[in-house]
């Protein structure tokens, strides 16, 4: 999403970084000329962060109306931490999150509604910001977490609307865990672990009649596997990807028929992280292929294209978050926002 760390020797990102067609993003908020950047994940953080609403949150738009969108808030965070840049964005994003009435609107209000992976996804990004995870907007993320984990080791939602628990959950989950005192339970492992197709790879939704692999998950449970030791499974989860990977290098969702960047994104993050460093090379690669350069507008430099149709603006900040993820190359159990760079950088133009 062996020790995950900050992978690749970087030495080998920052050289094709140099090579790559590298923007410079005009600032929706002012940034410092001096923070002009030729690292696409910085610059690919810094075109997200001056999307922010209000310089907080992000927000959905359905049927006309706006709505806050605290999962695309978290993703960005993530992908602020990864690019090591960004950080007075990352820290307002994060405050708007413990919010009590953003908060509960996104995890539940832990009696009669509780969400799992939306607690899941909170806790990560918590432990990634440095907050108190036991004590986040006056909730205890850990424990709201270990009581939504069946006999089974699923965690699953509590909810009048029912159980839309899966396995992206389920591995952010066990990634979050992981990094508390208590470590991620050994039960929830085994469950995540026995979704495996036998391919190798992981569905979104356990206990369907046909196991269909899908890589989105498939990169999730991979990190989750690594971190709590269970070699052999990540492996095999690493050997799918590999094998899915597209003539492009990118990687395409389930029912889509060419690549789009947030599926890369995680996946290459997955690959990189894990060892695999020639498919991993090849998705960073398709990820700066759609990344907006020196010749598209201004405003649109730095940010990241869903797919090679081009830039759409509707797509666009979703697709840069999780992007970002795969050209920093981070595994998710080892992100960190300490030491990142306060500005939100540009992409450096000649």
């Amino acid at each position: 999403m062996p020790t995950l760390r900050r992978p690749l020797g970087l030495l080998a990102i920052s050289a094709l970084a140099l090579t790559a067609v590298l923007p410079t993003a005009t600032a929706a908020q002012a940034t410092p000329a001096s923070a002009a950047t030729v690292r696409p994940d910085a610059a690919g953080a810094g075109w997200l962060a001056r999307q922010l609403v209000n310089g907080d949150h992000f927000e959905s738009v359905f049927d006309g109306t706006a709505y806050p969108d605290q999962g695309l808030t978290i993703d960005a965070v993530l992908a602020f931490a990864a690019s090591r840049s960004s950080d007075l964005a990352a820290a307002r994003a994060t405050a708007w999150l413990a919010k009590p009435e953003i908060l509960t609107g996104y995890i539940g209000d832990g009696t009669t509604e509780a969400y799992a992976g939306a607690t899941a996804k909170l806790l990560l990004a918590a432990e990634v910001r440095g907050e108190n995870p036991g004590a986040f907007g006056g909730v205890d993320l850990p424990a709201r977490l270990r009581g939504l984990q069946a006999p089974s080791g699923r965690f699953s939602d509590r909810s009048q609307w029912g159980d839309f628990s899966n396995n992206f959950g389920q591995s952010l989950a066990v990634i979050a865990l992981k990094r508390t005192p208590g470590g991620a339970p050994a039960a929830a492992v085994d469950f995540l672990a026995g979704t495996q197709c036998a391919d190798g790879g992981f569905p979104v939704s356990s206990g369907r009649p046909a196991c269909a692999g899908d890589p989105d998950a498939t990169a999730l449970a991979v990190q989750a596997l690594a971190a709590t030791g269970r070699t052999a499974k990540a492996n095999a989860g690493l050997g799918w990807l590999t094998a899915h990977q597209n003539t492009d290098g990118g990687f395409t969702a389930a029912g889509a028929t060419v690549s789009n960047a947030n599926s890369t994104g995680l996946a290459t993050e997955a690959l990189l992280s894990g060892g695999r460093l020639v498919a991993g090379l090849k998705g960073w690669s398709s990820l700066v292929k759609l990344q907006q350069g020196c010749s598209a507008t201004p405003a649109n430099r730095g940010a990241v294209a869903y797919d090679a149709s081009g830039f759409n603006p509707a797509t666009a900040t979703r697709a840069t978050a999780q992007a970002v993820l795969g050209l920093a190359g981070t595994p998710l159990t080892a992100l960190s926002a300490a030491g990142a760079r306060p500005d939100a950088p540009t992409l450096a133009c000649r």
